[in-house]
């Protein structure tokens, strides 16, 4: 059998087929019936895909994944497509350089419908396209996340509140041996407001930047580098707290609470070069490396979350 013969799926069975005309007019199909016919699962990835999506945590988690992984796509095929492109050039050069002296080249814009571009370049087009359209995908996705981080000061509030109560609240010797030491208060306190410096000045930057509110473009640059580095110093006491916990602690950890520590480890890790190639004018990292980086927390995440998904389908079964 070529190639370009049917598959035998799709060749007719031996049942009449009804004349055609307005005799036997075409019957509607159910959509009951195409919904039933979909693969289960496709059904399953959805349910679970809704389920991830319920939630402002799981929204935000689904598109620092998408943002970050196009963004690495993005460079690496603008890398591949430069190296189609010059490659297409030298075959170019080669060719030119392979004829007679004293011929003239005429270069003419290929007829309708024509394949004049070699394969090296139209690849080489093809991917910079595509590296275009991940690249403003990317931009989307982080601007949307900026807005849903818009409302972030209304959780920290509640946390504040939470630290103040917990302070205020009365104990008993025992209770107060088995809190939280000061020195752990102190850096739960100190966490707070490296969280609510970093959000109210990214906040206050975003909107100045959409025209809500007057901050100058100098302002704006300010607050988010000042922004960065407030988020630069809670990553370093993220780590710091955790290596602690994991090192000098003195804690047993189960098997799960082990692996739970390792990627939160891991994620910090990511975060920390990041935070501080934004706090700074310059940078540090290049722009690769700035996608690769970022998208290791948003597997870890998506991971996560797509495992509670698989979670909650096992307790509603």
């Amino acid at each position: 059998m070529s190639a370009s013969a049917p598959p035998t799926a799709a060749l007719p069975s031996g049942t009449a087929l009804p004349p055609a005309g307005p005799s036997s007019p075409a019957k509607p199909i159910p959509v009951a019936a195409v919904v039933a016919a979909l693969p289960s699962n496709i059904d399953v990835f959805l349910t679970r895909l809704s389920k991830a999506l319920s939630t402002p945590t799981g929204i935000d988690t689904v598109m620092l994944f998408l943002c970050y992984t196009s963004r690495f796509s993005a460079t690496l095929l603008s890398s591949l497509s430069a190296s189609l492109l010059r490659r297409s050039a030298r075959e170019w050069l080669a060719l030119v350089a392979s004829l007679p002296r004293g011929t003239t080249v005429l270069f003419a814009a290929p007829a309708p419908g024509g394949t004049a571009k070699p394969a090296t370049s139209a690849a080489g087009a093809a991917a910079l396209v595509l590296a275009s359209r991940l690249k403003a995908l990317s931009g989307l996705l982080s601007e949307a996340r900026m807005i849903l981080r818009l409302w972030a000061l209304l959780g920290m509030y509640f946390w504040g509140k939470g630290l103040v109560a917990k302070a205020l609240r009365k104990s008993t010797p025992e209770e107060k041996a088995k809190g939280p030491s000061k020195l752990e208060t102190v850096v739960e306190w100190t966490r707070l407001g490296l969280c609510v410096g970093l959000q109210s000045l990214e906040n206050g930057a975003y909107l100045s930047q959409r025209g809500v509110m007057g901050w100058s473009p100098k302002t704006q640059g300010w607050a988010y580098k000042w922004s960065s580095r407030f988020w630069a110093a809670y990553v370093g006491i993220e780590l710091g707290r955790l290596l602690a916990e994991g090192f000098g602690g003195g804690k047993v950890f189960q098997a799960e609470e082990t692996a739970e520590w390792r990627k939160k480890v891991v994620r910090n890790m990511a975060w920390m070069p990041l935070t501080i190639h934004w706090s700074t004018d310059a940078g540090i990292v290049n722009e690769p490396l700035i996608g690769l980086l970022a998208s290791i927390p948003g597997i870890i995440q998506i991971r996560d979350l797509w495992a509670e998904t698989a979670k909650a389908e096992t307790v509603k079964a």
